[in-house]
Protein backbone atom coordinates (compact mmCIF):
# COMPACT_ATOMS: atom_id res chain seq x y z
CA UNK A 1 0.00 0.00 0.00
CA UNK A 2 0.97 3.71 -0.69
CA UNK A 3 1.43 5.79 2.13
CA UNK A 4 1.19 8.91 1.11
CA UNK A 5 -2.04 10.71 2.07
CA UNK A 6 -2.98 7.79 3.69
CA UNK A 7 -4.82 8.63 7.44
CA UNK A 8 -3.42 5.73 9.96
CA UNK A 9 -4.33 5.46 13.08
CA UNK A 10 -1.44 3.99 15.61
CA UNK A 11 -1.77 2.66 18.91
CA UNK A 12 0.58 3.16 21.93
CA UNK A 13 2.00 6.05 19.86
CA UNK A 14 3.52 7.52 23.00
CA UNK A 15 7.04 6.37 22.84
CA UNK A 16 9.08 3.11 21.46
CA UNK A 17 8.21 1.04 18.13
CA UNK A 18 4.55 2.96 17.65
CA UNK A 19 6.23 6.52 17.98
CA UNK A 20 9.17 5.87 15.60
CA UNK A 21 6.09 4.78 13.25
CA UNK A 22 4.25 7.52 13.52
CA UNK A 23 7.78 9.51 12.70
CA UNK A 24 8.00 7.69 9.62
CA UNK A 25 4.62 7.65 8.32
CA UNK A 26 4.60 11.34 8.68
CA UNK A 27 7.60 11.76 6.58
CA UNK A 28 6.09 9.80 4.09
CA UNK A 29 3.01 12.24 3.50
CA UNK A 30 0.20 9.79 6.07
CA UNK A 31 -1.86 11.83 8.29
CA UNK A 32 -1.39 9.71 11.65
CA UNK A 33 -4.12 9.57 14.62
CA UNK A 34 -1.62 9.02 17.75
CA UNK A 35 -3.64 6.95 20.44
CA UNK A 36 -1.86 6.63 23.88
CA UNK A 37 -3.27 7.19 26.99
CA UNK A 38 -0.87 10.30 28.74
CA UNK A 39 -3.04 13.48 26.75
CA UNK A 40 -0.16 15.77 27.92
CA UNK A 41 2.57 13.44 26.00
CA UNK A 42 -0.03 13.56 22.85
CA UNK A 43 -0.28 17.20 23.09
CA UNK A 44 3.35 17.89 23.11
CA UNK A 45 4.12 14.96 19.66
CA UNK A 46 1.40 16.61 17.88
CA UNK A 47 3.38 19.71 17.75
CA UNK A 48 6.83 17.29 17.01
CA UNK A 49 5.05 15.08 14.58
CA UNK A 50 3.17 17.00 11.24
CA UNK A 51 -0.05 16.21 10.39
CA UNK A 52 -0.76 13.87 13.58
CA UNK A 53 -3.86 14.21 15.62
CA UNK A 54 -3.88 12.77 19.28
CA UNK A 55 -6.90 11.13 20.77
CA UNK A 56 -6.25 10.16 24.31
CA UNK A 57 -7.12 6.33 24.42
CA UNK A 58 -7.04 3.45 26.78
CA UNK A 59 -7.00 0.50 25.03
CA UNK A 60 -8.37 -1.67 27.78
CA UNK A 61 -11.87 0.20 27.37
CA UNK A 62 -14.44 -0.53 24.80
CA UNK A 63 -15.81 3.14 24.85
CA UNK A 64 -12.12 4.90 24.77
CA UNK A 65 -12.03 2.68 21.34
CA UNK A 66 -14.73 3.45 19.97
CA UNK A 67 -14.59 7.40 20.70
CA UNK A 68 -10.85 6.87 18.59
CA UNK A 69 -12.41 5.49 15.70
CA UNK A 70 -15.68 7.77 16.01
CA UNK A 71 -13.20 11.12 16.22
CA UNK A 72 -11.13 9.68 13.11
CA UNK A 73 -14.01 9.72 11.01
CA UNK A 74 -15.41 13.05 12.05
CA UNK A 75 -11.65 14.42 11.47
CA UNK A 76 -10.66 12.81 8.20
CA UNK A 77 -14.13 11.06 6.49
CA UNK A 78 -12.07 7.94 6.66
CA UNK A 79 -9.60 5.25 8.28
CA UNK A 80 -7.08 3.48 5.49
CA UNK A 81 -4.72 1.96 7.79
CA UNK A 82 -5.18 0.39 11.63
CA UNK A 83 -1.15 -0.15 13.70
CA UNK A 84 -2.23 -1.99 16.82
CA UNK A 85 0.64 -1.40 18.50
CA UNK A 86 -0.34 -1.16 22.16
CA UNK A 87 0.63 -3.65 24.24
CA UNK A 88 1.75 -4.49 27.91
CA UNK A 89 4.57 -7.63 28.98
CA UNK A 90 3.93 -10.29 31.50
CA UNK A 91 7.08 -12.69 33.29
CA UNK A 92 5.90 -15.22 35.25
CA UNK A 93 6.58 -19.41 35.44
CA UNK A 94 3.25 -21.17 34.42
CA UNK A 95 3.01 -22.55 37.77
CA UNK A 96 2.70 -18.99 39.34
CA UNK A 97 0.66 -17.30 36.49
CA UNK A 98 -1.94 -14.41 38.63
CA UNK A 99 -4.96 -14.60 36.35
CA UNK A 100 -5.63 -11.42 37.15
CA UNK A 101 -2.59 -9.52 35.94
CA UNK A 102 -3.48 -12.41 33.01
CA UNK A 103 -6.62 -11.37 32.71
CA UNK A 104 -5.26 -7.69 32.51
CA UNK A 105 -2.91 -8.32 29.60
CA UNK A 106 -5.75 -10.14 27.74
CA UNK A 107 -7.75 -7.02 27.58
CA UNK A 108 -5.06 -5.52 26.15
CA UNK A 109 -2.78 -7.57 23.93
CA UNK A 110 -6.27 -9.41 22.39
CA UNK A 111 -9.53 -7.90 23.54
CA UNK A 112 -8.39 -4.36 22.76
CA UNK A 113 -7.01 -5.41 19.28
CA UNK A 114 -10.37 -7.55 18.25
CA UNK A 115 -12.58 -4.40 19.28
CA UNK A 116 -10.37 -1.95 17.66
CA UNK A 117 -10.60 -4.38 14.44
CA UNK A 118 -14.18 -4.95 14.70
CA UNK A 119 -14.90 -1.08 14.85
CA UNK A 120 -12.72 -0.68 11.86
CA UNK A 121 -13.88 -3.25 9.24
CA UNK A 122 -17.15 -2.20 8.50
CA UNK A 123 -15.64 1.67 7.80
CA UNK A 124 -13.20 -0.34 5.63
CA UNK A 125 -15.55 -2.34 3.79
CA UNK A 126 -17.82 0.37 3.30
CA UNK A 127 -14.75 2.56 1.84
CA UNK A 128 -13.41 0.15 -0.58
CA UNK A 129 -10.87 -1.32 1.77
CA UNK A 130 -7.89 -0.53 3.85
CA UNK A 131 -5.26 -2.35 5.92
CA UNK A 132 -4.45 -3.53 9.80
CA UNK A 133 -1.38 -4.27 10.99
CA UNK A 134 -1.44 -6.37 14.03
CA UNK A 135 2.10 -6.00 16.16
CA UNK A 136 2.67 -9.18 17.44
CA UNK A 137 6.17 -10.98 19.03
CA UNK A 138 8.79 -13.16 17.77
CA UNK A 139 7.52 -14.98 21.76
CA UNK A 140 4.82 -16.57 19.54
CA UNK A 141 7.51 -18.33 17.34
CA UNK A 142 9.69 -19.88 20.44
CA UNK A 143 8.75 -21.16 23.94
CA UNK A 144 10.97 -19.00 26.47
CA UNK A 145 10.40 -19.72 30.30
CA UNK A 146 8.82 -17.01 32.18
CA UNK A 147 6.88 -16.04 28.86
CA UNK A 148 4.25 -18.42 28.23
CA UNK A 149 1.22 -15.74 29.28
CA UNK A 150 2.45 -12.42 27.44
CA UNK A 151 2.99 -15.01 24.54
CA UNK A 152 -0.11 -16.52 24.72
CA UNK A 153 -1.71 -13.53 24.03
CA UNK A 154 0.57 -13.18 20.91
CA UNK A 155 -0.55 -16.78 19.66
CA UNK A 156 -4.04 -15.55 19.71
CA UNK A 157 -3.37 -12.34 17.84
CA UNK A 158 -1.72 -14.09 14.92
CA UNK A 159 -4.67 -16.48 15.27
CA UNK A 160 -7.44 -13.84 14.80
CA UNK A 161 -4.83 -12.03 12.16
CA UNK A 162 -4.49 -14.37 10.06
CA UNK A 163 -8.26 -15.94 10.49
CA UNK A 164 -9.06 -12.40 9.59
CA UNK A 165 -6.73 -11.99 6.29
CA UNK A 166 -8.68 -14.75 5.19
CA UNK A 167 -11.93 -14.13 5.65
CA UNK A 168 -11.52 -10.24 4.41
CA UNK A 169 -9.68 -10.56 1.17
CA UNK A 170 -13.07 -10.52 -0.61
CA UNK A 171 -13.64 -7.03 0.87
CA UNK A 172 -9.86 -5.66 -0.08
CA UNK A 173 -8.83 -5.21 3.59
CA UNK A 174 -5.92 -6.66 3.88
CA UNK A 175 -4.76 -8.10 7.96
CA UNK A 176 -1.15 -8.75 8.76
CA UNK A 177 1.00 -9.69 11.54
CA UNK A 178 4.27 -8.02 12.45
CA UNK A 179 6.79 -10.01 14.98
CA UNK A 180 9.53 -7.61 15.97
CA UNK A 181 12.50 -9.46 19.04
CA UNK A 182 14.27 -7.61 21.16
CA UNK A 183 13.45 -3.77 21.26
CA UNK A 184 15.11 -1.28 23.40
CA UNK A 185 12.01 0.18 24.66
CA UNK A 186 10.50 0.86 28.32
CA UNK A 187 8.51 -2.32 27.44
CA UNK A 188 10.42 -4.05 30.24
CA UNK A 189 9.73 -1.97 32.91
CA UNK A 190 5.87 -1.84 32.23
CA UNK A 191 5.88 -6.07 32.66
CA UNK A 192 3.64 -7.44 35.18
CA UNK A 193 4.53 -10.49 37.34
CA UNK A 194 8.46 -11.61 38.08
CA UNK A 195 11.47 -8.56 37.01
CA UNK A 196 12.05 -9.14 33.76
CA UNK A 197 14.91 -10.25 32.13
CA UNK A 198 16.23 -8.24 29.46
CA UNK A 199 18.31 -9.11 26.19
CA UNK A 200 21.31 -7.97 29.00
CA UNK A 201 21.29 -10.24 30.39
CA UNK A 202 21.37 -13.02 27.49
CA UNK A 203 24.62 -13.18 25.91
CA UNK A 204 24.46 -13.69 22.04
CA UNK A 205 21.32 -11.52 22.04
CA UNK A 206 21.05 -8.93 19.61
CA UNK A 207 18.49 -5.79 20.33
CA UNK A 208 16.47 -3.46 17.77
CA UNK A 209 16.21 0.13 17.81
CA UNK A 210 12.71 1.07 18.34
CA UNK A 211 13.39 2.97 14.79
CA UNK A 212 15.15 -0.04 12.97
CA UNK A 213 11.45 -1.85 13.90
CA UNK A 214 9.45 1.62 12.42
CA UNK A 215 11.16 0.83 8.65
CA UNK A 216 10.79 -2.95 8.46
CA UNK A 217 7.03 -2.33 9.55
CA UNK A 218 7.01 0.16 6.89
CA UNK A 219 8.05 -1.86 4.42
CA UNK A 220 5.38 -4.30 5.32
CA UNK A 221 2.76 -1.57 4.82
CA UNK A 222 4.23 -1.69 1.19
CA UNK A 223 4.41 -4.88 0.63
CA UNK A 224 1.41 -6.27 2.23
CA UNK A 225 2.52 -9.55 3.05
CA UNK A 226 0.88 -11.62 5.62
CA UNK A 227 3.56 -11.72 8.03
CA UNK A 228 7.23 -10.57 8.77
CA UNK A 229 9.64 -10.64 11.12
CA UNK A 230 13.11 -8.70 12.43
Amino acid sequence: MNIKDKIVIVTGASGGIGLETARLLSTQGAKVVLAARSSDRLKKLETEIPNSYGITTDMRKIEDIKNLVEKTIEKFGRVDILINNAGQGMSSSVEKINLNDYRDILELNVFGVLEAMQEIIPIMREQGGGMILNISSMVSKNYFPNLAAYASTKYALNALSLTAREELKKDKITVSVFHPKMTATDFGKNVKGTPYVSSAGRPGMSVDTPLQVAEQIIKQIESEEAEANM
